[in-house]
């Protein structure tokens, strides 16, 4: 077996092990496949991004395009619940710092930089949390954006919908069949 190959499929059977002990916290079997990755980067507008947020990096399948993408001025904040996940992605983005708590966005961003984020892409699993958590969660991205600024998240349901139909101008929904599950990526810009 090729390095990549046995990479892809230790990432795989890490995923799942991680899942299998925590469902609620990690929300899928499987990391995100490349065609998600590249539905959540493709509407980020890079050339006038300068702050940006990974929140539930995970294995890092969104961040390796995030990191492709950026521009050499974009700061880059991940956010990953589990140790050891975020241990790796450390490794893998040193230059990317990263943090265990989410919901602790907004006082991250202004020690980290002080200024309102552009842009923040999201794989947390929503619908596993309680609605007073996923109401704090949605409150901390709200006031971390700046103006106009995008909410990009991918969802196994279109159950979030309402709920970010408060907050934001809804941009739009897309579909990925290619990805297990297949998901939602909800494209959202500030108010």
């Amino acid at each position: 077996m090729s390095n990549s190959i046995t990479e892809v499929m230790r990432e795989k059977m890490l995923f799942l092990s991680k899942f299998l002990r925590t469902p609620k916290e990690i929300g899928s079997v499987t990391p995100s496949s490349k065609a998600l990755a590249r539905k959540m980067v493709e509407p980020v507008p890079w050339e006038t991004v300068r702050n940006i947020a990974e929140l539930g990096a995970g294995t890092g399948a969104v961040t390796k395009f995030i990191r492709s993408a950026k521009q050499p001025a974009c700061k880059v904040l991940l956010f990953e619940k589990d140790d050891y996940l975020r241990e790796q992605l450390a490794k893998q983005y040193p230059d990317f710092p990263g943090y265990p708590d989410a919901s602790q966005l907004l006082s991250v961003m202004k020690r980290e930089r002080g200024e309102q984020l552009d842009c923040i892409l999201s794989g947390l699993p929503f619908f596993n949390f309680p609605q007073a958590f996923r109401d704090r969660l949605i409150d901390q991205i709200v006031t971390s954006l700046k103006p106009g600024g995008l909410f990009i998240a991918f969802q196994y349901s279109l159950q979030m919908r309402d709920q970010l139909d408060r907050h934001f101008d809804m941009v739009r929904v897309k579909f990925v069949p290619f990805n297990i599950p297949p998901a939602f990526v909800y494209i959202c810009r500030k108010k």
